[in-house]
C-alpha cells in the first residue's frame, strides 16, 4: 500500500494556528493552557460523535499508546512534551490502520515511510511541534484514501457548523463538507436553447436537474458542477440496430479532397422567436425525482457546490433530437452554462412562460464526467462559453472520427462492434420513453437517423464533412478555460488518440492544463486508494470556482501517470508525448526485432483468412486476441510475429510508436493491423480496479458512499498489449485521401499507433504482431487475401524517456 499525496499544502505555523482555531479544534487561549490539558482537550475533540467527557475518555481509552498504556492513561503521564512514537501510534489508529496487522508499536514511522504518510521527524513534541503534528495529521490520508479531516467531518465534526449566515470553510486550501445534505433543494428547470432540432417551430427546451444546499436559500451564492449526460434519463435498447460487421470492406474510388473543403453546410431553417415571458419566479414547480450519478459531484455537494445534470436535446424531458456529437449537441450543452452564468433564460415549466434565474449561482461553472459526458465537456470548452472556468474530462472523445474510425477504416470501440453514430443517437433519444412525446417526434427522428447514417459513411470509413463537424480539436482556438484530462492507458473504448491529439494542441494554448493517466480501462479514478485525486480536484475547484489563492495551478503536477509494473505507484513528469523524446528503431527480420539493421531481410507473407475459424469456434474477441498473440493457435497463420531480445534494462515507452513497412496484397483493397506486445511472465496490474471495501469512502456527514478501489497485481501472465493501430491500405497518405491499390504491388506504409506510456521492464521482450482483420474492432470480411511484407523496409520506431 502506498498513499501518494499531491494536494497537501505546506503552511506556516501562524497559518496552521489560524486554521485550527477556525475549525474550533485549537482553543483561542491555547497558549495559556498547560500542555497536558491542551493535549487532552484536543484528543477529546477528535470524537465528535461522543457528547460527554466520560464518553470521550472512553473513546481515548480504546487507542493504544504504548505496550502498557492506552491513550487516556498516557495523557495522565505527560508534562511538557509528547513522545513522537506514541503520537504516531495513536495517529495511525485514528487513520484506520491496525496495530500488528499494519504497524508495530515500537516503529510506527517505518510503516509511515513505506506507505508514504508524512510525519514530524523529531523524538519529542513540545507544544509548537504538537500543533504542527496535529495540523499535519488532519491533512494526512487515511486508510480509506480520504483525509483525516474528511473522516472527522463524516463523523459529525462540522454537523453544527452553519449559522444564519452560511459560508464556505477553507482548510489547507480546500473547501470542507460543512453543508447539510439531508435538506437539499432538488429542482427542475427548462432552459430555452437557440435550437430547433426537431423543427416543430419552437426553440428546444432542455430539462435541467439541480441539487443545491438549502443554505443557498439564506443568500449564499455557490458554484455549479455541471455534468452533461445523455444517459441521465436512461437509455434505449439498440441491440437490433447494430450494424452488420460481417461484410466486405469496400474498394474505394480514388479521391483527393482538400481538407479545408470538408465542411458541412449549416442548417438554413430560420430559428423560431424566443418564448414570451409572462412572469418570473424564484421557485421551481417540479421536484427532481432522478438522482445524481457521479460520486465526485456528490463529494462536492456536501462541500457546497451545486450539482447540475442535463441530458440535452432529444433526451427524456427535453425537446429536439440527438445528433451524436454535432454542433447542435454542443450548443445544447453550453445553453445550460449560459443559464448558470446569467446569460440565458429558463422557465419553471414547459408552457406558462414563467422565467426563473439561477439566482443562487455565483456564475462560476465546472464541467465533469466520463466518456460521452466528458466529451460534451470538451465540446463546450472549445466554444469559449462565458462562465465555464474549467473542465475535468475523463476518457473523453476529442474527435468522433477517432472514436468510430481509424485511418480510413470503420474501427469500433472495444466490445462495441456494430455501433456507430446513428446507433448511439438512438440509444440516447429517450424522448421515446414517453409515448405521447415520441408520437410527436419519432417520425422526424427516424429521418434524422437516415441523415446520420449517410453522413457517417460506413462504406468508405473516410474522414469527411460529417466527422469534421464533430472534431472539437478544430475549435481549440476558442478555448479560454483551464483543462484537466483523465484517461486510462488501457482504454480501448475511447482510444488514447483522443487524449493524445488534444494534449498535443493544448501545449500552445494559454490556459492551465493537467493530465492524469491511470492503468484502467474506461473508468472513473476518483475512488482509487493510492492517489488523492479527489483531494486534488478539491484544491483545483476551490481555486477555480471560489477564487481562493491556494497554489492549485503550481501544486498539481503537469502530468501524473500510474506505473504499470508496480502497485500503487504514481510518477510525475513535465509532459507526455514530448516531441523531443529519444527514439529507438527496431528492425524486422525473420521473427525478430533488432536495434541493428539487417541486410537482406526477406519478404514474408501471411494470409487473412481467420474469419471463418473465428465464427466456427464461437469464441469471444478477447479469446481470439489471446490466440493470435499465443505462440501457436489456429490463427497463427493470420499474423506475423517478431520478438526482440530480452531487455537488459527497463524501457519507458512514452509517445506514439510508429510502424513503417512496405506491403502488398493480392487484391484491390486491404488493411493492416498492428499490435505491440510486452512478452514475459509477470504479475501484471489488472486493468479493472479491485474493490477493497464496498462503500469504503463516505462522501460527507450522513451522506453517500463510494466503493474504495485499487489496481491490484494479477496472477502471472505471459503478455500484455502495449498499443495497437489499424490502417486502410487505400488511405496510406491520410484518412480522407483515397488511393488505388494494385494487386501484388508494394506500397510504403507509415502507421502511428495509439499513443501510450508503458514501463517495459528488464528481462521482458518487445513484441510486434502484424495482421489484417481485427475481430474485435474492424469489419470482418470472410476472404483469404495474402499479404506480403518486405522486412528489409520495415521498422518499429519507439519513443521513450530513458536514453
Amino acid at each position: 500500500m502506498q498513499l501518494n499525496q499531491f494536494a497537501r499544502l505546506t503552511k506556516s505555523q501562524s497559518e496552521q494556528i489560524t486554521e485550527l482555531q477556525r475549525i474550533h479544534l485549537l482553543p483561542k487561549d491555547f497558549t495559556q493552557l498547560p500542555f497536558q490539558v491542551l493535549a487532552q482537550d484536543i484528543f477529546q475533540r477528535l470524537f465528535p460523535e461522543a457528547h460527554s467527557q466520560s464518553t470521550q475518555s472512553g473513546q481515548l481509552s480504546l487507542l493504544q499508546a504504548t505496550t502498557e498504556l492506552n491513550l487516556t492513561a498516557y495523557l495522565e503521564t505527560i508534562d511538557t512534551s509528547f513522545d513522537q512514537v506514541v503520537f504516531y501510534n495513536v495517529a495511525l489508529q485514528l487513520l484506520g490502520f491496525e496495530m500488528t496487522t499494519d504497524f508495530e508499536l515500537d516503529q510506527p514511522t517505518a510503516f509511515m515511510t513505506a506507505t508514504k504518510l508524512p510525519f514530524i521527524d523529531q523524538a519529542a513534541f513540545d507544544q509548537t511541534a504538537f500543533i504542527e503534528a496535529l495540523y499535519l495529521l488532519l491533512t494526512t490520508r487515511s486508510q480509506t484514501g480520504l483525509l483525516y479531516l474528511d473522516q472527522l467531518a463524516n463523523r459529525g465534526f462540522f454537523a453544527d457548523w452553519q449559522s444564519d449566515q452560511p459560508q464556505f470553510l477553507i482548510f489547507n486550501g480546500k473547501v470542507q463538507p460543512v453543508f447539510d445534505t439531508s435538506h437539499l433543494i432538488r429542482e427542475v428547470v427548462y432552459v430555452e436553447s437557440s435550437l430547433d432540432t426537431d423543427q416543430d417551430g419552437q426553440r428546444d427546451l432542455l430539462e435541467t436537474t439541480i441539487f443545491r444546499p438549502r443554505e443557498t436559500e439564506a443568500g449564499l451564492k455557490i458554484p455549479a458542477l455541471y455534468t452533461a449526460s445523455p444517459y441521465y434519463k436512461g437509455i434505449n435498447d439498440v441491440d437490433a440496430d447494430l450494424h452488420n460487421v460481417d461484410t466486405t470492406i469496400a474498394t474505394k474510388p480514388v479521391q483527393q479532397p482538400n481538407l479545408a473543403d470538408l465542411t458541412q453546410t449549416p442548417t438554413t431553417a430560420p430559428l423560431p422567436q424566443p418564448r414570451a415571458v409572462n412572469g418570473t419566479s424564484m421557485t421551481t414547480e417540479l421536484n427532481a425525482t432522478d438522482d445524481s450519478n457521479y460520486s465526485l459531484n456528490d463529494y462536492f455537494l456536501a462541500r457546497g457546490f451545486a450539482n447540475v445534470y442535463a441530458g440535452g436535446i432529444g433526451t427524456r424531458g427535453s425537446d429536439g433530437v440527438r445528433t451524436c456529437g454535432s454542433p447542435e449537441e454542443t450548443a445544447s450543452t453550453t445553453a445550460i452554462i449560459e443559464w448558470l452564468a446569467g446569460n440565458r433564460r429558463a422557465f419553471t415549466n414547459r408552457t406558462d412562460g414563467i422565467e426563473i434565474k439561477a439566482w443562487w449561482c455565483n456564475h462560476q461553472v465546472a464541467m465533469t464526467g466520463k466518456s460521452y459526458l466528458g466529451t460534451l465537456a470538451t465540446a463546450a470548452a472549445t466554444t469559449g462559453v462565458e462562465g465555464l472556468r474549467t473542465i475535468v474530462a475523463e476518457a473523453a472523445i476529442s474527435s468522433w472520427y477517432d472514436y468510430y474510425r481509424e485511418n480510413g477504416l470503420v474501427v469500433a470501440p472495444i466490445d462495441c462492434q456494430g455501433e456507430d453514430a446513428d446507433v448511439l443517437a438512438k440509444l440516447c433519444q429517450t424522448r421515446q420513453k414517453d409515448a405521447a412525446d415520441h408520437a410527436l417526434s419519432g417520425t422526424f427522428f427516424a429521418d434524422q437517423l437516415k441523415a446520420l447514417q449517410e453522413g457517417q459513411d460506413r462504406i468508405t470509413g473516410n474522414y469527411n464533412a460529417f466527422w469534421a463537424a464533430r472534431n472539437y480539436r478544430d475549435n481549440l482556438a476558442n478555448l479560454n478555460c483551464d483543462v484537466i484530462l483523465v484517461h486510462g492507458l488501457n482504454d480501448w473504448n475511447v482510444k488514447l488518440q483522443n487524449a493524445g491529439a488534444l494534449w498535443d494542441l493544448l501545449r500552445d494554448q494559454p490556459v492551465n492544463k493537467k493530465l492524469f493517466l491511470h492503468q484502467g480501462e474506461h473508468i472513473y479514478m476518483n475512488n482509487i486508494q493510492s492517489i488523492d485525486f479527489t483531494d486534488m480536484m478539491n484544491l483545483w475547484f476551490t481555486h477555480q470556482l471560489l477564487g481562493v489563492e491556494n497554489q492549485a495551478v503550481t501544486k498539481l503536477p503537469a502530468v501524473t501517470i500510474q506505473d504499470n509494473a508496480q502497485e500503487a505507484t504514481w510518477t510525475t513528469q513535465a509532459d507526455w508525448l514530448a516531441l523531443d523524446n529519444p527514439t529507438t528503431t527496431f528492425w524486422l527480420n525473420e521473427q525478430t526485432l533488432s536495434t541493428n539493421a539487417t541486410e537482406n531481410a526477406p519478404l514474408t507473407t501471411f494470409k487473412d483468412d481467420g474469419v471463418a475459424a473465428f465464427r466456427a469456434q464461437k469464441i469471444s474477441t478477447a479469446a481470439w486476441q489471446d490466440a493470435l498473440i499465443a505462440d501457436q493457435s489456429s490463427f497463427t497463420g493470420n499474423r506475423l510475429r517478431f520478438l526482440g531480445s530480452p531487455l537488459t534494462e527497463p524501457l519507458i515507452i512514452d509517445g506514439r510508436i510508429q510502424f513503417r513497412t512496405r506491403v502488398a496484397v493480392n487484391a484491390e483493397r486491404g488493411l493492416l493491423s498492428v499490435l505491440v506486445i510486452d512478452y514475459g511472465q509477470f504479475n501484471r496490474l489488472g486493468t479493472t480496479p479491485a474493490v477493497l471495501a464496498a462503500k469504503g469512502q463516505q462522501l460527507g456527514y450522513q451522506w453517500r458512499y463510494d466503493d474504495l478501489k485499487e489496481f491490484k497485481l494479477n496472477r502471472p501472465s505471459n503478455y500484455q498489449v502495449i498499443t495497437k493501430g489499424h490502417i486502410n491500405l487505400q488511405n496510406r497518405h491520410n484518412s480522407y485521401q483515397t488511393d488505388a491499390v494494385t494487386p501484388n504491388e508494394f506500397y510504403d506504409i507509415t502507421l502511428d499507433l495509439q499513443p501510450t506510456h508503458y514501463d517495459l521492464t528488464a528481462g521482458h521482450q518487445l513484441g510486434l504482431l502484424v495482421y489484417a482483420t481485427d475481430m474485435g474492432m474492424t469489419i470482418r470480411e470472410e476472404q483469404a487475401f495474402v499479404y506480403q511484407v518486405d522486412l528489409a523496409a520495415s521498422q518499429l520506431i519507439v519513443p521513450h524517456l530513458n536514453d
